[in-house]
């Protein structure tokens, strides 16, 4: 091995004006000089690799920290929270002794590239995030957009991002439970891959990222180090694209699911002998991530052998082994008396492990190769003393005529012919056609303890057999509502997410977010960033779900062009007897149906206005938490006393988008009256929040309207489950049959 070349600490002392690819590497000129500032001379090539990769975008948050403290200073009180934001991933007691962990991370760049493996990686890296905080991963959801359904380069994207999504969470037996898929235009050139993954445990088993101990040894277990993902996500979330295709194309990262899965087994096992005293998995930035983070939230100093890191490419470099994002890695701190039976726990489930590195007395990060010093930092100044940028931000000049294009003034249709055939084309139309064609190739049941998922409001999974605990989960985000009212967006993603949780039957406990902007750069975008903040910290704090963590994505944009605002938040809840869940299908008839909440004439980024004016203009719905939040205990409160059969939430197409899926879902008809007060079209279009449809058993009808009385809730009785048709009495009707046709070919037509 020849290192004549090696660019080591002492050389770097010795030439303090060599040139250096900082600017290459994605760094500013300030980062460059504030990097010598720190380490006092010029970094190393090994050094100049780690900041430039920790201290991306992706990895340093350095342009949304000063406003992601609002999660912590707007925090509500919770005594559920065991683990909230800094770690790999937010824990959550859920009574029992059971305690759940889940997040929701990004992974859009790499999926546009390369989608299959884009999509599979995504799925890999936050299921390693689940598993490094001490928990068996249980299910997966996975929040998608696209560009336009009938655009050619959505038929490239689209297939390959499912089939990796899918794929790799199938090998797994992870059974995916829910997500989105969404289309508009802005996301043409930009998809938006969202990953989430859910994991439990007991609280005497929670791991946390740190490197504590002098002497305790540094393992690196897993698959080899390859050249694949070198720079990944860590720079191509950092880039905007240019319209031509991104400026930097660094190999994205190559997954093997089977090789997680039993690495999965593996870590587990080694859970239950209690072998670790810290944990951290590779995903961003790879090794520079995992031993600078593990050092920083330990005693402080590490010493690394880079040259003992199993490789699948010989000729990597020192810097490319640093940087190397691939997949299926987990780095431990192992006390030395634990050493050999970690090894033969990961021998016996064919894992290469191998000791890198231990824990020092000092309080720096040393990385040597082939005997020879090539970093020497304070593993703080790399993992976490990053660049805090306060970007400037305003209010955009086009924001004020955007919000002024008011829906109402758009055509409504001019007899109930017409308000017929805007229902057909509204529910089939892209986004609010069924997603069949998509969620069958996951496997939604695998492991045997899916309660929920896909088609309904929120995915469920049993934790515990013997007492039926269960949890669920919902994702939602609206960027159309986002666009016109960053801060209102941001809340009705929120409560959208959290009246899907309620309206299976579980209680809403705390939240993850993933938060997708376009460039930082542009003050524009950082006020919809700083707006859409804001409004989810004041939500949050008000329905007392607090954030546990989860990730931003900044520079979703082509050229000049940026996606919608989307933030997308997932609301994790708890039911303590699965079996008393609430779905969405009406399947008995005589069921009465009644309509909660107050419906208004808002129809501002509505799927109407979309779908059959291809408009988007005026301001969204309005936000009322205190009333999301007594809806959600009257939908709560019902499903666990019985007064209710089915529910589902009123959001994208109203309700008659609503009545539409709950009726093809349990195969049976409704016949409904338009309320006095409401004219059809208001009373089926309107997208107004708080609100939701539910099925009552004629039993039950006195006892739930009390109910919903005592508690100051409207609830007004619009119909019945009846037949197999669909009938707007003195409107008109639409059989089963052909509702189903509308719904239920669409996507698979497209993408054919």
């Amino acid at each position: 091995m020849t290192i004549k070349n090696l660019d080591t600490v002492k050389n770097a002392t010795g030439t303090p004006d060599v040139d250096q690819p900082w600017k290459e590497l994605g760094l500013k000129e300030d980062e460059y000089a504030r990097i010598r500032e720190i380490l006092e001379r010029r970094p190393t090539g090994a050094e100049l690799a780690m900041y430039s990769v920790m201290w991306s975008e992706h990895c340093s948050y350095k342009s949304s920290k000063v406003h992601l403290k609002q999660f912590g200073d707007k925090a509500p009180a919770s005594d559920a929270m065991l683990v909230g934001i800094g770690e790999n991933a937010g824990v959550v007691d859920v009574g029992q002794g059971y305690a759940v962990t889940f997040k929701v991370e990004s992974h859009n760049h790499p999926s546009y590239i390369e989608p299959y493996q884009g999509a599979a990686t995504g799925v890999g890296g936050i299921v390693r995030d689940i598993l490094a905080m001490g928990a068996r991963p249980v299910a997966v959801v996975d929040p998608l957009r696209f560009g336009a359904a009938d655009h050619p380069d959505t038929r490239r994207v689209l297939p390959g991002v499912v089939a990796g999504v899918g794929g790799y969470g199938n090998c797994l037996g992870l059974p995916n439970i829910g997500g989105e898929v969404v289309f508009d235009p802005c996301y043409q050139g930009n998809p938006l891959v969202n990953a989430g993954c859910i994991g439990v445990m007991k609280h005497e088993d929670i791991h946390l990222a740190q490197a504590s101990g002098p002497g305790n040894k540094v393992i690196l277990y897993g698959a080899r180090t390859g050249g694949d993902g070198i720079g990944g996500v860590s720079v191509l979330a950092s880039e905007t694209f240019e319209s031509t295709g991104p400026a930097k194309r660094p190999a994205v990262q190559v997954g093997d699911p089977f090789q997680e899965k039993l690495l999965i087994e593996c870590t587990l096992e080694i859970f239950a002998e209690k072998l670790v005293a810290g944990i951290q998995d590779l995903g961003g930035a790879g090794l520079s991530c995992a031993t600078s983070e593990l050092a920083s939230a330990g005693s402080g100093g590490m010493r690394v052998e880079l040259d003992t890191v199993p490789l699948r490419d010989s000729s990597l470099s020192p810097e490319e082994i640093l940087m190397s994002e691939s997949q299926e890695r987990m780095c431990a701190v192992v006390e030395p008396d634990k050493v050999d039976r970690f090894m033969e726990i990961c021998e016996k489930w064919d894992v290469i492990a191998t000791v890198i590195g231990e824990v020092t007395e000092g309080t720096r990060l040393e990385i040597y190769w082939h005997g020879e010093q090539i970093v020497d930092v304070p593993p703080r100044s790399v993992a976490h003393d990053g660049p805090v940028y306060h970007r400037p931000y305003a209010r955009p000049e086009w924001q004020d005529a955007l919000q002024a294009d008011d829906a109402g003034r758009l055509a409504r249709p001019a007899d109930p012919a017409e308000l017929r055939e805007q229902v057909l084309r509204l529910v089939g139309s892209p986004n609010q056609a069924s997603k069949a064609w998509i969620t069958d190739q996951y496997d939604r049941f695998v492991q045997g303890n899916t309660v929920l998922a896909q088609p309904e409001d929120a995915g469920m999974v049993r934790i515990d057999e013997s007492t039926n605990l269960g949890v669920a989960m919902a994702t939602d985000g609206n960027g159309r509502f986002a666009k016109l009212d960053p801060y209102a967006g941001a809340q009705l993603a929120l409560a959208e997410a959290y009246r899907n949780v309620a309206a299976s039957g579980a209680r809403p406990l705390a939240i993850s977010d993933c938060l997708n902007f376009g460039s930082p750069e542009d003050p524009a975008v950082m006020w919809q960033f700083a707006e859409a903040t804001r409004g989810l910290a004041d939500g949050c704090l008000q329905l007392g779900t607090p954030v546990t963590g989860g990730n931003v994505s900044l520079y979703n944009q082509t050229g000049e062009t940026a996606i919608h605002p989307t933030p997308v938040v997932a609301v994790l809840g708890v039911i303590d007897d699965v079996t008393r869940r609430t779905p969405i299908a009406f399947k008995e008839e005589g069921q009465l149906l009644y309509l909660l909440g107050d419906t208004r004439e808002e129809f501002g980024g509505s799927a109407w206005s979309q779908v059959v004016h291809d408009h988007l203009g005026g301001l969204p719905p309005k936000v009322d938490l205190d009333r999301e939040k007594l809806l959600g205990e009257i939908l709560i409160s019902g499903s666990r006393d019985g007064m209710i059969d089915a529910a589902h939430d009123l959001s994208d197409g109203g309700l008659i988008q609503a009545v539409t899926e709950s009726c093809l879902r349990g195969g049976k008809g409704a016949r409904l009256v338009v309320p006095d007060g409401l004219d059809a079209f208001t009373f089926l279009l309107s997208e107004s929040a708080g609100r939701a449809v539910v099925a009552v058993p004629r039993s039950e009808e006195l006892r739930f309207t009390d109910m919903c009385a005592a508690r100051g809730l409207p609830a007004t009785r619009i119909g019945v489950v009846d037949g197999e048709e669909v009938e707007i009495q003195g409107e008109f009707s639409i059989p089963l049959s052909e509702l189903r046709s509308a719904h239920e070919g669409t996507i698979e037509a497209l993408l054919s």
